[in-house]
Formats: structure tokens, C-alpha cells, sequence
């Protein structure tokens, strides 16, 4: 049993921390460098650079510019476009510094993994807030940003105490991904061809709703 519990922590740490990388990066070193420092965690040797302070200090500065880029619309969109080349390679190097230097394969292994579950949240965040973007008021983005932080403490922190719990819930994350990123993508593309239409003058196609109640009034 204990030995379980051993292998669930560093799934959890190493999953973890890929995670929370393509949410937010910054935010992601900063919980596991303080936690590492106040010694409520204990990291790996390869993770014990993140409580360097001068990686904490680079981190919450970076943390402290994507805190108000985050939430202004627009903006946030270009900071996630410029953190999809950031994010992803990030998760990939936490996810292999979290195994240590056990074996070298099950670190290739952790990275390939930890990239594709950062991958995978980091273009669920960016793609998230393209159609956020279309409402008018910016009120959505900040409650959606802060909310963003929220949950990378929330998860990281069960991660550290409930292994089994946060893997269940991000097997059950990942799931929800293969089913929601391919309706994302597609109302993406729909939002680019409006945005596309508009610019070369083109007659925006008439929305559904009006089209079915024109329907029906013609038949009445």
C-alpha cells in the first residue's frame, strides 16, 4: 500500500505540474517553489532549482505581467498565442524533473506525457478565451482569469495531498478534453470566418434562430 502511495504521488506531481504549466505557468512554479521552501513538499532534486529565489523572483514578476495582460481582451489572446511556444515545453521539463533521474526512458516518457497534457490545456485555455473575447465587456475575462489561478493552486494543492483523487479527476479532465476540443475548434473557425467576412465586406451569414422563426412565419 505504501508503496502505492508512492507511485500515485509522482504520477500526481509529475501530471500535476504539466497541467498546471499550460494554465499558468508562472503561478504553477511559484506553488511548487514556495511549498518546496516552507518545506510542506518535499521536490525532487530536479525540481529543487524552482526555490532558487531568484527563479521566484523571475516567476512573480512574469506572474505579476500575465496577472493584467490575462484579463485585458485581446491582449490575453496574444499572450496565449506567444505562451503556446512557453507553456508547453515547460510542462514537459516539470513532468521530467518531477521522476528525477530514476531512469532516463521513464523521464522521456514523463516529458512526452507531461508536454501533451500541458498541450492540451494550454489550447483549452487559449481557445476558451477567443470566445470569451467576443463578448463586448471585460468583466468575463477578468472573473475567467482569476478563476484560472484558482484553479491551478486548488489542483496542485490536491495533487500534494490526495494523489489518487487528482488523478481520477484529471483521467476525468483529459476525457472531457477529446470531447470538448473538436466542438472548440469549430466554433473557433466559425468566429475567424465572421471576423473574415467583416473585413472583406462580405453579408454575414443570417443566424440560425432568425432563419427557423422567418420559417415559420411563412408558412402561418
Amino acid at each position: 500500500m505504501e508503496q502505492l502511495n508512492e507511485i500515485a504521488s509522482i504520477i500526481a506531481l509529475t501530471m500535476g505540474s504539466a497541467w498546471a504549466a499550460g494554465v499558468n505557468l508562472y503561478a504553477a512554479i511559484l506553488v511548487l517553489g514556495i511549498l518546496g521552501t516552507t518545506g510542506n513538499i518535499h521536490l525532487p532534486p530536479d525540481l529543487q532549482i524552482l526555490m532558487d529565489p531568484l527563479v521566484l523572483g523571475a516567476a512573480g514578476i512574469m506572474y505579476a505581467v500575465e496577472f493584467f495582460a490575462d484579463k485585458v481582451p485581446g491582449v490575453d489572446n496574444g499572450w496565449d498565442a506567444l505562451h503556446t511556444f512557453i507553456r508547453i515545453p515547460a510542462g514537459a521539463l516539470l513532468a521530467a524533473g518531477a521522476v528525477g533521474d530514476i531512469n532516463p526512458a521513464l523521464a522521456l516518457a514523463a516529458a512526452i506525457l507531461g508536454g501533451g497534457v500541458a498541450a492540451g490545456t494550454h489550447v483549452a485555455k487559449a481557445g476558451t478565451r477567443v470566445l470569451i473575447n467576443m463578448s463586448p465587456e471585460p468583466f468575463s475575462n477578468i472573473g475567467t482569469s482569476l478563476a484560472e489561478d484558482v484553479v491551478v493552486v486548488t489542483g496542485l494543492w490536491i495533487a500534494f495531498q490526495y494523489p489518487l483523487l487528482f488523478i481520477a479527476l484529471l483521467v476525468a479532465f483529459l476525457l472531457f478534453l477529446v470531447w470538448v476540443l473538436p466542438k472548440l475548434w469549430r466554433a473557433i473557425k466559425t468566429v475567424f470566418s465572421r471576423i473574415a467576412r467583416f473585413f472583406k465586406g462580405e453579408k454575414q451569414p443570417d443566424d440560425p434562430l432568425e432563419l427557423m422563426a422567418n420559417n415559420k412565419k411563412i408558412e402561418n
